[in-house]
């Protein structure tokens, strides 16, 4: 595949020039915060971007509005909270794990210290996907986990590793060594065939099918699931959520531990809230491809009934867009195309 651009996902470091300044993404492999770190994020907002947080579709924060220069500073920030174990490594750590499962974070441990550990992963594009758990296996990922079943671009490959880690890691490096301008696997003819005889071992018929279950807004046991309107907590939201530790999700929303009282911030709470299922890009202005402020756009058709999840994009790259069955509206230029 010949691309005509590079690879341009942000990093914590190696930010992004958007038209309101610098955009960072934190990568937080397994969406797992402590509450020092999610501290440490929102603090590091306030001092050096706008204050707000993006969540995204990977479970990763977003911080947005940096001066020329910040990156430095935020890189050290996260440096010692924890959340830069690797500088060669760091756009490369991109595991989603199932939010609400409890024995995912350690596997998701087990595979970031050994992506970071092997040198020629370091080369791998940022759009690279690795999945852990079975309600985030239809997200799209080059490689996924569910327990040690091993599926590759989305797909149950039938191999069935006593090493799953390590299974993961080989095939990864495999991927580094054929993908020429390739961001997915999928994008290499046969590849997906050569990495599950490589791996070796025989697969087994009984096929785990990938799917995909968000959790919705609200208790979910003994934690409390809430959604930050059009993916991006405020400052004042960002702020209030600072004491607790967090696990994000690839919905963009937020587990929290207990039931937390969240009155009068704003947030998506409930499933049946307008909000729930509604998402935007960033849209202008701080977008400078955008064709439209497409949030402020979202905001005034808000209330308007909708069945499936609706998603606004400020121009034809339909930039955090979920995966699954979405209605779309596009900005042209010239108002909205809708595509369902």
């Amino acid at each position: 595949m010949e691309r005509t651009r590079a690879d341009a996902c942000p990093g914590a470091i190696d930010v992004h020039p958007a038209a309101d300044g610098g955009l960072a993404r934190i990568r937080v492999p397994g969406g797992t915060l402590t509450k020092l770190q999610f501290r440490a994020i929102v603090t590091a907002s306030a001092d050096l971007g706008d204050g707000q947080l993006e969540l995204t579709s990977r479970a990763n924060f977003q911080i947005r509005g940096l001066t020329d220069g910040a990156q430095f500073d935020l890189g050290d920030r996260m440096a010692a909270a924890g959340l830069l174990p690797s500088l060669t490594h760091e756009r490369v750590r991109n595991i989603i794990a199932a939010p609400l499962s409890d024995d995912t974070q350690t596997t998701v441990d087990q595979l970031d210290h050994a992506i970071c550990a092997t040198p020629e992963l370091a080369d791998l594009p940022g759009r690279f996907l690795i999945t852990v758990g079975a309600s985030v296996a239809g997200l799209g990922g080059d490689i996924g986990l569910i327990d040690n079943a091993l599926l590759l671009a989305g797909r149950d490959t039938g191999l069935r590793p006593t090493d799953p880690v390590a299974a993961v890691v080989k095939a990864a490096r495999i991927f580094a060594a054929e993908r020429d301008q390739a961001w997915r696997l999928a994008e290499v003819p046969d590849l997906v065939a050569r990495i599950t005889t490589a791996l070796g071992g025989t697969p087994t018929t009984d096929r785990l099918t990938a799917t995909t279950t968000p959790p919705p807004p609200g208790p979910a046991g003994d934690r409390f699931v809430v959604g930050a309107p059009l993916g991006r907590l405020d400052a004042h939201q960002a702020a209030a959520l600072a004491d607790f530790p967090v696990r994000l999700t690839p919905w963009r929303s937020l587990v929290l531990p207990g039931t937390p009282d969240l009155t009068g911030l704003g947030l998506i709470t409930d499933p049946d809230s307008p909000w729930h299922g509604v998402t935007a890009c960033t849209g202008r202005p701080g977008c400078a491809k955008s064709l439209a402020d497409v949030r402020a756009d979202a905001r005034a058709w808000l209330g308007t009934p909708h069945t499936r999840p609706v998603h606004w994009a400020g121009c034809a790259r339909r930039c955090g867009r979920p995966s699954g069955d979405v209605i779309e509206f596009v900005a042209t230029g010239d108002g909205y195309e809708e595509t369902s």
